[in-house]
């Protein structure tokens, strides 16, 4: 205990000690930028395109000198520069100006673009490419369109931005979204896309801080994520973080606070209402008494968010450097709920010859996540009784007394959770040109995660000490606590070797390397009872030792790749890009261990024709089709190792018990990769002086060899007469449309407007012997809710049909099947009526239907900006529609005296209004039936920024180049028709789309600051 008491002790005295550096190092360099500034003339401008929109990131550095800065979102620049000065603008993809000072204090610029838009790069995998050279279907979104934002992660920021990606986000601070990239194409495989940050291969983005980023690239199809071969079947998206540039210091400090709030909140019944409900639905006279709880008000509260950043870049001809320091915290809109995290980044990149040139990236993220059993609370605020008081003079009401609910905010206090993450990535890198046209490149990155949970519960009884009344089932007679500690590391080395030469109007690069990949993964966890209450001794050691139990477990696999690439372009018009991958994976058996992963595709940019220089219409058009086939190994690392269970007795004659093992559970050994081949085809186009971009595509992705469970004899040993091997077929089939615009009304007024919309149809193509996959449960009578299925998309709801409400006996008795058998002899009015789908004279499982599938049948996004002098205005839509969602919540309601919704105590069935949609006050506990199955479209105004960029003319005498107020709001509304919290839901393909213990939409409203120096 001494030992690691001191390592703590030394660390935490060298990460302040970094720390006090830092902060020196940033004070030291502001006064040094000011006395800079103080010597010279401040000039101040505009960079702007042809279109009149500002661009931002250009770079504009006086001539002869490494002096310079960059401009902002909004294209605006200040410098300080010699009156006899010449300052050179220049951004990729436009034409460079150099424009004498000539003693002048402001200078717009208006950059040109360089052959349209044929010369802008796109990052994809190892390396960049410029944009007419690729076959494969991308999208990007820039760094200045994430900062705008108020959320924790990148992904949350492109929701709405990207044809073909969809973004489902919970809400819950610290969380992570759901990332998929046209449609769900695995069953029971890993989901995820990979992501790729400044080289390191990562599943999870939480520790990024948005404001370091400068692009988002997603790869999106088979051809452009074959390069990443086994790790590219859910999409690829490629993350690439600031780094400085030539010239001056520059400081950016950038804040933003706000207040979140939920919406879209289930109005449930007050306590009248409630007891009218209960009286009719169980016989008996329920009194509303005076107290009328709102436990969702209970739980829930207006949560303060604050997120600062401050940057430091610059650097010189031989190295530039980019150091950020972010400081996160987020209260949550639960009690008790709160995030934090604090992250550092460094990015230097050094030449030290016309050779070789090195660098290093790397980040360290702490986040402490205060979490509370959102679970239990959720569901108990849903369902507890408005008629018990919530708490009177520091005691609980009792809602287990009346009924089997426990109080939400008991649940919430009685559980003390929190979890804390340390996180360290880094990449170093060599390049070494030996000749010009010939580029090597080593690169090794590390990510290193320790996360430790801890859980403890607080000891109380169910007697007047902790409630009002005495009594009911809610109680925790023994303390306990409960920690995990984990450790994780991943380690990967990729060398490269780059051929790139142009000869007359040929354009060849050719791309061949090798990467290899491990991780490593363990667990550890300790229980005890009896565990003080008091935070300082919440150790293991000081719990009831007979109570102690411990577990522990692990992970480790690793990959090794070689991989090829082939960009031809002749004469910026055809254009030929192949790629080959193969990969090892030690999580298949070594029969089936490595699998290739190719691709191919091909473009002709029409618009570089002989042909098409006389017409006027299209500046830029290009088609391209391209087919390659990725992989899947994202399967538990033994999947195929058959398992045995040691120390099981076994009772012979006489009674006498042998220690003996059993196979628990059989494995395939021929268990092997799950395949995606996909084609797509696109047209990509630039019209009306490049004012009018867009692109348009079509997709059909295949995936086979999924992993599904298949029926064996039990003679084999398996308990439960399932093996999971490769069987499934799935198929994605889609339409991608984007379309931008961007002009201006005068002068001064500029603006762009955008939009997409995918079209996905998801299906099951084939089982080959594979079982259906029931899932979704969620208690009671609902044992599960969706079947993933032959010729159904995934995870599609499987129900019982509601034809209707019967509204006396006789229509009960009248209910026949074709043989004249009463249907549903035990039902009364006011009852459901159910279909017979297999006319067998009864209802159960096998009357079930196919009802439709959480995954919608179109997405699409909105967004546009206009920007005013100094105003500049943003706002983005996103939405669904054709999908189903099912009300988990109030399906999940098993007793008579729990709560209901306001609208069924207002609509339910009764003799006068004779009702055909909402049943007769009942108990509840119901069959899952299409009756809480809802429509999931929906509609979002994600957000709106406006923003005020103060004149230079204000600011120039504190000797600041920039400064930028803001407001911004972040899920101001959303139209939907769905009764729960939101439409929006994420989890497993086979059993999403189901609202349970769904965090509530998050409603943001901030203001915020951004000072250039």
């Amino acid at each position: 205990m001494n030992e690691l008491l001191l390592f703590y002790t030394r660390c935490r005295y060298v990460f302040l000690s970094a720390v006090r550096i830092y902060v020196f190092g940033v004070a030291l360099f502001l006064i040094t930028a000011i006395q800079a500034m103080s010597q010279n003339r401040a000039v101040s401008g505009t960079v702007k395109d042809s279109g009149g929109e500002g661009i931002p990131g250009a770079s504009v550095l006086i001539k002869g000198t490494t002096t310079g800065t960059t401009t902002d979102s909004n294209g605006k620049f200040t410098l300080s520069a010699p009156d006899n000065a010449v300052l050179v603008v220049a951004f990729v993809g436009y034409e460079k100006v150099e424009v004498p000072v000539n003693n002048q204090s402001e200078i717009n610029v208006t950059l040109q673009s360089s052959t349209t838009e044929l010369a802008q790069v796109v990052v994809v995998g190892y390396g960049t490419q410029r944009k007419v050279d690729v076959t494969g279907a991308t999208a990007s979104v820039k760094g200045e369109e994430l900062a705008k934002q108020p959320v924790l992660t990148a992904t949350q920021a492109i929701q709405g931005k990207a044809a073909g990606v969809q973004i489902i986000s919970s809400g819950q601070p610290g969380s992570s979204p759901v990332i998929r990239v046209r449609g769900t194409g695995t069953a029971l495989a890993g989901t995820a896309a990979l992501f790729v940050v400044d080289g390191v291969l990562t599943d999870d983005i939480s520790n990024i801080n948005t404001a370091d980023i400068v692009s988002m690239d997603v790869l999106k199809d088979a051809s452009a994520t074959a390069i990443y071969g086994s790790r590219g079947a859910n999409g690829v998206v490629i993350i690439t973080t600031k780094k400085g540039s030539a010239g001056g210091i520059k400081v950016n400090y950038t804040t933003n606070i706000g207040m979140r709030s939920a919406t879209n909140l289930v109005q449930m019944a007050n306590a009248q209402e409630y007891a009218n409900y209960v009286s009719a639905a169980s016989g008996t006279s329920v009194v509303a008494g005076s107290v009328s709880t709102d436990w969702y008000d209970q739980i829930l509260r207006n949560g303060w968010y604050q997120n600062h950043n401050l940057s430091l870049s610059g650097g010189s001809d031989k190295s530039t450097y980019f150091l950020s320091m972010g400081y996160f915290t987020d209260e949550g809109i639960v009690i008790d709920n709160k995030y934090k995290r604090f992250n550092i980044r460094s990015n230097t990149d050094f030449t030290l010859s016309d050779k070789v040139k090195v660098g290093v990236v790397s980040s360290y993220t702490n986040a402490n996540t205060r979490d509370v059993n959102l679970g239990s609370a959720y569901n108990n605020a849903y369902r507890a009784a408005p008629t018990i008081a919530a708490m009177e003079n520091g005691k609980y009401g009792n809602t287990s007394v009346y009924q089997n609910v426990g109080n939400p905010i008991l649940d919430i206090k009685n559980n003390n959770q929190r979890d804390i993450d340390n996180r360290l990535q880094g990449s170093a890198y060599l390049e070494f040109k030996p000749v010009r046209s010939l580029t090597f490149r080593s690169s090794i990155g590390g990510d290193l995660l320790s996360k430790n949970e801890r859980v403890y519960n607080y000891q109380f009884n169910n007697d007047t000490s902790t409630f009002i009344n005495p009594g009911g089932n809610q109680r925790n007679p023994n303390s306990n606590l409960n920690i995990i500690s984990t450790r994780s590391f991943r380690w990967v080395w990729d060398n490269t070797l780059t051929f790139a030469q142009s000869f007359d109007k040929h354009n060849l690069t050719v791309l061949v390397g090798t990467t290899a990949e491990q991780y490593t993964m363990d667990w550890l966890s300790a229980f005890r009872k009896d565990v003080p209450a008091d935070p300082s001794l919440w150790y293991i050691n000081t719990g009831n030792a007979n109570t102690s139990t411990n577990d522990g477990g692990g992970d480790k696999w690793a990959r090794n790749s070689y991989l090829g690439r082939v960009n031809y372009n002749y004469n910026d018009r055809y254009l030929l890009t192949a790629t080959v991958r193969a990969d090892g994976s030690s999580r298949f058996p070594s029969s089936n261990r490595w699998a290739l992963f190719p691709s191919v595709g091909a473009g002709w940019v029409i618009s570089g024709e002989n042909f098409m220089q006389t017409q006027q219409i299209f500046e830029t058009l290009k088609l391209r089709a391209s087919w390659g086939r990725v992989g899947n190994d994202r399967i538990p690392s033994d999947a195929f190792t058959v398992t045995v269970t040691p120390n099981l007795a076994y009772p012979y004659g006489g009674g006498i018990a042998t220690p003996g093992s059993a196979i628990t559970q059989i494995k395939d050994p021929n268990l092997k990769w799950e395949v995606t081949e996909e084609f797509d085809l696109g047209l990509d186009f630039a019209l009306l002086k490049g004012r009018l971009t867009g692109e348009i595509g079509y997709y059909n992705k295949r995936s086979k060899d999924l992993l599904i469970n298949v029926k064996v004899p039990s003679v084999t040993g398996d308990a439960d007469g399932m093996v999971l091997t490769n069987a499934a077929s799935i198929q994605n089939v889609g339409l991608e449309v984007a379309l931008n615009w961007r002009g201006n009304i005068t002068e001064e007024i500029t603006y762009r407007v955008g939009g997409n919309l995918t079209l996905n149809n998801n299906k099951v193509i084939g089982l080959n012997g594979g079982q259906p996959i029931l899932d979704g449960g969620i208690g009671g009578n609902q044992i599960y809710t969706t079947r993933t299925d032959n010729g159904q998309p995934v995870g599609s709801f499987y129900l019982l049909n509601v034809t209707g409400v019967f509204q006396n006996q006789g229509e009960i008795d009248n209910y026949k099947n074709s043989k004249g058998t009463v249907i549903q002899p035990s039902a009364s009015p006011g009852d459901f009526k159910y279909q017979d789908t297999n006319d067998d004279g009864k209802i159960d499982d096998n009357d079930r239907v196919f009802a439709g599938s959480y995954q919608p049948k179109a997405y699409f996004g909105i967004n546009g900006s206009l920007s005013y002098k100094g105003f500049d205005l943003s706002a983005d839509i996103y939405g669904n529609v054709g999908n189903k969602v099912y009300n988990g919540k109030k399906a999940f309601r098993l007793g008579v005296f729990d709560n209901v919704e306001a609208d069924m105590a207002y609509s339910r069935w009764t003799p006068a209004n004779g009702s055909q949609t909402e049943p007769a006050a009942n108990g509840g506990n119901l069959p899952a039936s299409t009756y809480f199955l809802e429509s999931g479209s929906f509609v979002r105004l994600n957000n709106v920024t406006l923003g005020y960029t103060l004149p230079t003319a204000l600011i120039q005498k504190v000797k600041v180049a920039s400064v930028r107020v803001f407001i911004t709001a972040q899920n101001l509304y959303t139209y939907k028709k769905f009764s729960g919290f939101t439409p929006e839901l994420p989890g497993d393909p086979t059993k999403a789309g189901i609202e349970l213990n769904a965090y509530p939409t998050t409603r943001t409203i901030a203001g915020g600051l951004s000072v250039n120096f």
